[in-house]
């Protein structure tokens, strides 16, 4: 089966996607893999009083983004904070820009699968012929499968199944 430079780890919402992610890029990084992109972490056990938390990392720059906004109590809408995609956005835009060897993105969630989120950024990593690396809940596989023509690699939740990847490619670094 090829290898495709575009791959999604498919996980479960059992699946703690965001910490297998962070160890992926970490062991990256240490074999020289200079990353571009984000990715998200929950910081509910770090806000007290903000039990759904959340940040971007710019795993370029290290830089955290809020990308929770508070909407008072009560409130049922979507807590995603416009502003903390676009820059978001702008992080990966940038990363592009400057030649990373990856571009990493957190997820293909309910936002890319309908159209928004970081999908743009996604395409546009592909276009320039950058690697992308995300994760895709099982619920959302066949927007991904629509988004992508079907032509990427579908991981399962493994750190050593996405350095498998990686080293597959055979990427100049």
């Amino acid at each position: 089966m090829p290898v495709h430079p575009i791959a999604a780890v498919v996980y479960k919402p059992t699946d703690h996607i965001e910490a297998l992610l962070a160890r992926a890029t970490r062991a990256l990084g240490e074999r020289g893999v200079k990353l571009g992109g984000v990715l998200q972490h929950d910081v509910a056990n770090v806000i007290e009083e903000d039990p759904c938390a959340m940040q971007l990392e710019n795993l370029e720059t290290g830089e955290s983004i809020p990308l929770s906004q508070e909407l008072g109590r009560g409130s049922v809408s979507c807590r995603v904070d416009p502003d903390a995609l676009a820059r978001g956005s702008v992080a990966v835009r940038g990363a592009i820009a400057r030649g990373v060897h990856l571009i990493v993105i957190n997820k293909f969630g309910a936002q890319e699968a309908f159209g928004a989120g970081l999908r743009d950024e996604m395409g546009e990593a592909v276009l320039a012929g950058v690697p992308l690396l995300t994760a895709v809940g099982e619920r959302f596989l066949a927007e991904w499968e629509e988004f992508t023509g079907g032509d990427c690699t579908l991981l399962p939740p493994d750190v050593d199944a996405v350095l498998r990847w990686w080293s597959e490619l055979q990427v100049d670094l």
